[in-house]
């Protein structure tokens, strides 16, 4: 990141000539409509299929920034995904009906340059079709949801032209790859083989040679507020063409929910100075004049005077029907409708079993849990009779608390408690043994695996099976995001237990798992912490009972810190290792005997 007394330094220099042209007072504010997990930053750790997981806090931040406008007299362009519009119709209508332009980010969160045209094509259709239907009024600006264009992503602007749109919004101009060409800067017309469309791009500086990105966003909360305050100056003293400010919903709330996923560095990209925007736009709002770019284009002086009338001559946008995409992500028929209805079969032809989870100083992750359990116990209300059985192990922080609050009134859910912390084996066998079924899963609370696998791992327990465990280190298992350390340690260990123990199974250390009840307490298990889960496969190895591998994926957990300690981990697998191993030799020597 730039040394802001640099950056000053270059800004109070810049030359902008005795004969820079002045600019019409009235400027663009942009705002984008996004919930905080929908971030950029969480894109790797987040796919949108998981969004319903999360405590939106998308309508209390909207509201919260209608009422910020509404008391400036400011009107403003809301860049909105088609999937929000679908989810909260409601809202979106609010936006528009107080006088806000509409326009869209596409339908879901990503990059439209990753896509292949046809996908494109239905996510930019799709999308401004929606927003039309939902507000009733024309769709004419679109702005790429993650990430934004640069000069090489042009080419893109054809299919934009192509599904409709008079204006794109998406272009963040750097002179490295401008070609020398200033225009990049400012609002201004772009041609594409199928016609042409304004670009209004969000508003830069130039200094040291460079052009320093003032409008907003991530560069305003992280910079000081002086030291942009005066860059936006100089541009409204320096400039013709308004002055492009924009901001995420999310960044004027200071209280939502830290993941942990991101590191360090993008805990600062995220969090750092939240809540900033409360004052800061307030302060902008009072010293200059902005509204939506629709809005803009009707005054005569304005670089988009002609939008309206482009429009007109604009042949009929491609029709292309959208595809279904509920396999992706939750619509409004299949993500928050699922939560709420549930199937009713009959309660005789069901599997009884039982989930147990241990939780130790979980508080974040709870809330994240409770609705993926909500969707994962309708997923299977068909086929099992689940119970749930949460093991509090003397967690320090309000987990046990939380717990009582989110479940402490369903039937189907209890929690137990350790009155001292003992380890996460010894919660799932504290779970095991107060089940009341013979098949009992286990599964870690951060949802590191996707839950929804129980659907395809139940059927494996078999007769025969005592133990069906998740594997990521199946040839058709995956990791994702996990640190290598942690992968570097955990798939080590397991070859070794494999080689040791002489049996062809790929992960030894997973806490996901489905378990034949009565073929694991009869285990002689010693191992309380991370271990027991390598102690028990090891144990129902030694005594030749089945264990199946189901793939799966691992995931870096989103909420909280990982509560194991690296080296110590180390050296018990090592001892325990070592135990075992010479249980089996002399195992084998009693038989050769």
């Amino acid at each position: 990141m730039t040394n802001p007394a640099i950056l000053e330094r270059q800004i109070d220099h810049v030359d902008h000539g005795a004969d820079a042209p002045r600019r019409a007072g009235l400027n663009v504010l942009t705002v984008n409509v996004e919930d905080y997990y929908q971030a950029a930053v969480f894109h790797r750790f987040i796919q949108a299929k998981n969004w319903y997981r999360f405590d939106s806090r998308l309508q209390a931040n909207v509201e919260e920034l209608l009422q910020l406008l509404e008391s400036h007299k400011t009107q403003a362009t809301f860049f909105v995904l088609g999937w929000i519009a679908e989810m909260y119709p409601e809202l979106v209508r609010r936006i528009s009906d107080l006088g806000h332009e509409v326009a869209s980010r596409g339908y879901l969160h990503q990059r439209i340059t990753q896509l292949s045209r046809r996908d494109r094509l239905n996510d930019l259709i799709r999308s401004r079709k929606i927003l039309e239907d939902t507000t009733g009024r024309a769709v004419n600006g679109y702005r790429q949801a993650d990430g934004w264009f640069r000069q090489g992503d042009l080419w893109v602007l054809e299919d934009v032209i192509d599904a409709g749109y008079l204006y794109d919004s998406s272009l963040m101009p750097r002179r490295r790859d401008s070609g020398g060409d200033p225009d990049p800067r400012t609002i201004h017309l772009r041609s594409a083989p199928s016609g042409q469309l304004f670009e209004v791009p969000p508003s830069t500086l130039p200094f040291a040679g460079s052009w320093l990105p003032i409008a907003g966003g991530n560069y305003q909360r992280q910079f000081p507020h002086a030291l942009m305050q005066g860059a936006v100056r100089r541009w409204m003293e320096a400039e013709r063409s308004p002055y492009v400010m924009y901001l995420q919903t999310w960044e004027i709330d200071s209280e939502q929910p830290e993941m942990s996923a991101v590191g360090r560095f993008g805990r600062i990209r995220h969090y750092r100075n939240l809540g900033k925007y409360r004052w800061l736009l307030p302060e902008y709002l009072t010293q200059w004049k902005f509204t939506s770019i629709q809005n803009h284009s009707s005054n005569p002086n304005s670089p988009l005077a002609q939008l309206e009338q482009f429009g007109k001559q604009r042949s009929k946008p491609i029709e292309t029907p959208a595809e279904n995409r509920s396999d992706i992500c939750p619509s409004s028929e299949t993500g928050q409708a699922n939560a709420v209805q549930s199937v009713a079969p009959d309660a005789t032809s069901r599997v009884a079993c039982t989930l147990v989870i241990p939780c130790y100083n979980e508080e974040s992750s709870l809330p994240y849990l409770s609705r993926t359990l909500d969707h994962l116990r309708n997923d299977l209300s068909s086929k099992y009779d689940l119970k749930i059985l949460f093991v509090d192990d003397c967690s320090t922080d309000t987990t046990l608390e939380l717990l009582n609050t989110l479940f402490g009134s369903d039937p189907d859910i209890r929690v137990l408690h350790h009155e001292t912390n003992k380890g996460v084996s010894a919660a799932i066998l504290t779970g095991l043994a107060a089940s009341e079924t013979e098949i009992v899963g286990s599964m870690d609370c951060d949802c590191s695996y996707d839950p929804h696998e129980l659907q395809n791992m139940l059927p494996l327990l078999k007769d025969d099976v005592a133990l069906v465990t998740a594997s990521p280190y199946h040839r058709d298992g995956g990791v994702r995001n996990v640190p290598a350390w942690r992968l570097t340690l955990s798939h080590g260990l397991s070859v070794l237990y494999r080689l040791l123990l002489r049996r062809k199974l790929a992960t030894w250390t997973s806490c996901f798992r489905i378990y034949r009840r009565s073929l694991i307490l009869d285990l002689p298990l010693t191992e309380n912490g991370f271990l027991g889960t390598a102690e028990m496969a090891a144990e129902l190895t030694l005594r030749n009972r089945n264990i199946v591998e189901h793939p799966a994926v691992l995931e870096v957990r989103l909420f909280g810190a990982s509560k194991m300690k690296t080296l110590r981990t180390i050296c018990s697998h090592l001892k325990l290792l070592k135990r075992v191993t010479i249980r089996r030799l002399l195992s084998g020597s009693s038989k050769d005997q």
